[in-house]
């Protein structure tokens, strides 16, 4: 089951029991100021383009990085974690060797980040995922921090065991769904920003739609704060027609 929550995860956390997930898989803000970037690649010529289809509305999601607090709450509802961006939080995480490495396979001429590391609770040897965001050159990036689902799907048949339940606490574009659903794991999945969720929920619904080879899952979409819950449960196909 896919659960999808368009909520403050902090707000929701505070309503789980301890150990309540087998494994948190999370992509925080790294307070380097992506949010405001519209997104670019190299294109075959090695000219600077904008990529297509990316939302450029000014967001400020990314201006700083999480306090505390939320390490906190992530460290008490999950029994592990894999934290992206690991390297920008040492001041609230302790050593660990089992670091994980996203190399991004970026042309020498780029001047974009090459790789992104994430911080993980797991008594493992540290290891790296070399894949192309093809995203961002195919015109498919709904987030500015999109991750592949490709990556998702390797750090869950590494990471994760067959019947672990699994929580995102900062969805963004949703690749996280996809990999979940494909795999077959149950995920909570949160996302703050009305756009984001709203166009990742869009996205797994297509993905969910055309995988004729699996049974279509159950996806709650949930908005949740302090005034109101109003929770909407529905099969695939509903959703469809909910999201036009």
């Amino acid at each position: 089951m896919i659960e999808m929550l368009n909520c403050d995860c902090m707000d929701y956390m505070a309503t789980l029991p301890d150990k309540a997930f087998d494994l948190a898989i999370v992509d925080p803000p790294y307070g380097i100021g992506a949010s405001g970037t519209f997104g670019h690649y190299w294109d075959s010529t090695r000219q600077c383009a904008a990529v297509p289809g990316v939302n450029n509305i000014q967001k400020e999601w990314d201006n700083a990085i999480p306090d505390e607090k939320y390490f906190y709450e992530l460290f008490r509802v999950s029994k592990n974690q894999i934290i992206w961006g690991g390297n920008y939080y040492t001041r609230y995480l302790p050593e660990t060797r089992s670091w994980i490495c996203y190399d991004k396979k970026q042309p020498e001429l780029n001047s974009f980040g090459k790789f992104e590391l994430a911080w993980t609770s797991l008594n493992k040897i540290p290891d790296i995922f070399r894949y192309y965001p093809t995203h961002v050159t195919q015109g498919k990036r709904i987030h500015p921090t999109q991750k592949p689902v490709a990556l998702y799907k390797w750090l869950l048949s590494r990471y994760a065991k067959p019947g672990d339940r699994i929580i995102d606490t900062h969805g963004g574009s949703g690749s996280i769904c996809i990999a979940c659903h494909d795999l077959g794991f149950d995920l909570t999945w949160m996302e703050l920003d009305a756009d984001y969720y709203e166009a990742a929920c869009k996205r797994y619904k297509d993905h969910a739609d055309q995988a004729l080879l699996f049974e279509p899952q159950e996806i709650r979409q949930k908005t949740y704060n302090n005034e109101f819950d109003l929770t909407q449960r529905s099969s695939v196909s509903q959703v469809k027609q909910m999201l036009g």
